[in-house]
C-alpha cells in the first residue's frame, strides 16, 4: 500500500493547513526565500492538473477502483457553501483512503463518478488530477475559493503545484 498516501490520508485537514501556513511564510522577508524553494521542489511530487470534463470522465473510465468523500478543502476553509461529497479518489488512492477513513469515504460505480464529475462541472467547479510521488490518486472538484493547489498558485506564485498539462493523461497509468 501506497504509505505516504496512508499518512495524507489520515492527516489531510492538518497538512493542508501547513501548506497555507507556508504559503503565507513565502512573504516573509529573507526567510520567505526559503520556504518558496522549498515549496516549489515539493510541488513537483506532489501536484495537480486541470482537467476538462471529458478527461476527468476517460481517467474513471480506466480507474480500478473508486470511491467519494468530503472535499477536505472546502470542509478545512469553509470560503463557500459547494457540495462536500466530491473528492473522488482512485486506484491507489481509493485503497489508502479507504482503509485510513472507512467513515469517510465509500465505493462508488464508474458511472455514480461521472454524475458527480458532470454535477460538479455543472456548477463551475474545476476537475483536477492529483498525483503524489508518481501515482495519480484523486480526482477533485475544485472552488475556486477553498481549493488548496489554486490558491497556493495564484495568490502565492507557487507555480509547480497547479496548472495545465496537455500530455498529462498520456504518460499516466491509473
Amino acid at each position: 500500500m501506497h504509505h505516504v498516501l496512508r499518512f495524507y490520508s489520515m492527516n489531510q485537514g492538518l497538512i493542508l493547513r501547513l501548506y497555507m501556513l507556508g504559503a503565507r511564510l513565502t512573504r516573509v522577508p529573507l526567510f520567505g526565500r526559503l520556504v518558496r524553494r522549498f515549496m516549489e521542489w515539493y510541488a513537483m511530487h506532489h501536484n495537480a492538473w486541470v482537467l476538462t470534463r471529458d478527461e476527468a470522465k476517460k481517467v474513471i473510465d480506466a480507474s480500478t477502483s473508486i470511491a467519494v468523500g468530503r472535499c477536505r478543502c472546502r470542509e478545512v476553509f469553509r470560503n463557500c457553501h459547494n457540495p462536500l461529497e466530491t473528492d473522488i479518489v482512485i486506484g491507489v488512492g481509493s485503497e489508502a483512503f479507504m482503509a485510513t477513513r472507512p467513515d469517510e469515504y465509500r465505493a462508488i460505480t464508474k458511472e455514480e463518478a461521472k454524475q458527480i464529475i458532470d454535477a460538479c462541472a455543472e456548477k463551475g467547479l474545476i476537475q483536477t488530477i492529483v498525483k503524489c510521488r508518481g501515482d495519480f490518486y484523486a480526482i477533485c472538484n475544485c472552488c475556486r475559493c477553498c481549493c488548496v493547489p489554486l490558491r497556493l498558485r495564484r495568490d502565492y506564485k507557487i507555480k509547480n503545484i497547479w496548472g495545465r498539462g496537455k500530455d498529462v493523461l498520456d504518460a499516466a497509468e491509473f
